[in-house]
């Protein structure tokens, strides 16, 4: 909920792309013909979201000096996404990521970050931006697999934490952006003492807690399907005594699971159902969910509430072919959901 007036409601940090989307549904990658244009970047999807359905939001990524930054930065514009604290890195690539579409289950995507400007994040950009003067501060997990963005990003976490500003990570586990994944979770448990609310899936929670919760067992290829064994109740256990207040577990179709930490060190649990809808896409979902998350949250409308808000917005986003371009603005999200059970 919002405190003390400040001028923005949200500041987000990462990474930022073209993302390409094959245009034939259902089709192999090897025989995709062509391809349609969106900006994507899970920190990027978040703020497009947050901002349609009504908050003020500001994104805090890096661009290349390049048409891709030039094609990034026109759409954030029109949106309404404070843009003034995005430095452009010359020298350096916006990065770009190409998706194929075959659903229910199969959505490959490669990443190409060499490169890549959003990296090149500083202490100093960090300093430049408003991380007091917003009620949130929210960054995503890939921050966190090079320098100088993962030191900025540590640096814009403690900074915000002193000057009263929520910090919301969304785990956002990639695991072919780090050199080793179990790297991964060492550097997560580093910032955690620092973070508010943990959003993630089940595999993102055992990745992020796996050094404390048993062998490492990672599926990974290069279409991004991830599986990461442990046992997870023991993992969200650990992950909150270590700071965090809450943990929101998206579990797709099932909806979210938020685990709460109580005074007296148990945890507590609220089931938020989701929205059954047919899948055409579901890349993006979890960042929509972000956005209407963080719309009810910071509009005080209580943690069940506002994970209802996200379960209508990612259920609109795999409904539909892009990312940050579908999610809903809130006369939609009311429609749907008033056409689906209501929040």
């Amino acid at each position: 909920m919002k405190g003390p007036a400040r001028r923005y409601d949200t500041l987000h940090m990462g990474r930022s792309s073209i993302d390409l989307y094959a245009n034939e549904i259902g089709a192999p990658f090897e025989e995709i013909k062509s391809f349609a244009a969106f900006v994507g970047g899970s920190p990027t999807n978040i703020s497009v979201g947050a901002r349609r359905l009504g908050l003020k939001t500001s994104l805090l990524t890096g661009l290349g000096d390049d048409p891709v930054g030039d094609f990034v930065l026109h759409f954030l514009n029109k949106e309404g996404v404070e843009t003034k604290f995005i430095p452009r890195k010359p020298g350096h690539r916006t990065s770009a990521v190409a998706l194929g579409i075959q659903p229910p289950d199969k959505f490959p995507l490669v990443f190409y970050r060499d490169n890549c400007a959003d990296i090149e994040l500083t202490i100093d950009d960090v300093l430049a931006a408003p991380i007091g003067d917003c009620h949130v501060f929210q960054f995503a997990g890939t921050n966190l697999c090079k320098d100088p963005c993962r030191s900025a990003t540590f640096f814009a976490a403690e900074l915000s934490q002193k000057v009263g500003t929520e910090v919301v990570f969304d785990i956002d586990f990639r695991p072919d952006q780090w050199h080793d994944p179990r790297a991964f979770g060492v550097t997560v448990r580093s910032v955690l003492p620092f973070v508010d609310i943990v959003i993630g899936t089940e595999d993102e929670i055992n990745a992020a807690m796996l050094a404390d919760v048993g062998q490492m067992s990672v599926t990974h290829s290069q279409v991004s399907d991830t599986r990461v064994t442990g046992d997870v109740d023991k993992a969200i256990k650990i992950m909150l005594d270590v700071g965090p207040k809450a943990l929101l577990q998206k579990r797709g179709e099932k909806g979210v699971r938020i685990h709460l930490r109580r005074e007296d060190g148990t945890i507590g649990q609220i089931e938020v159902p989701g929205y059954p809808v047919e899948i055409c896409n579901i890349l993006g979902a979890g960042d929509a969910f972000g956005g209407g998350f963080l719309y009810g949250h910071l509009n005080g409308w209580g943690w069940y509430k506002s994970a209802r808000l996200g379960n209508a917005c990612g259920a609109i986003v795999v409904t539909k072919h892009g990312c940050a371009n579908a999610t809903p603005t809130m006369p939609e999200v009311l429609e749907f959901v008033e056409k689906n059970g209501g929040f």
